[in-house]
C-alpha cells in the first residue's frame, strides 16, 4: 500500500480492498537485517495493485505479498 500511496495525487485517498501475504521462511532473531521492496503493478482511476517481497541479507525470500487498494477523492473524507 505504501508503494501505491507514492503515486496518489494530492486530491486522492486510498484504503485496502484486499491483501494476501505468503510467509515462505521463518523470521527469527538470527535472521538479521531484512529488506522489503514494494512496487506498483497497476494503478488505475479507482484501483491499484501492488506487490512486495521481504528478503534476508543473503537474498533469500522470507515473504511475498500483494495488495489491492481502492482509490477515491479525498474530498469524500470531509465531515458533512
Amino acid at each position: 500500500a505504501c508503494a501505491v500511496q507514492t503515486l496518489l495525487e494530492k486530491s486522492e485517498a486510498y484504503t485496502t480492498a484486499e491483501f494476501k501475504v505468503n510467509l515462505t521462511r521463518p523470521i527469527t532473531p538470527k535472521t538479521g537485517e531484512v529488506v522489503c521492496e514494494g512496487r506498483v503493478v497497476h494503478k488505475g482511476r479507482t484501483l491499484a495493485v501492488s506487490e512486495a517481497t521481504l528478503k534476508d541479507a543473503g537474498g533469500k525470500l522470507l515473504a511475498f505479498g500483494t495488495e489491492t487498494c481502492s482509490i477515491f477523492p479525498a474530498a469524500n473524507l470531509a465531515a458533512r
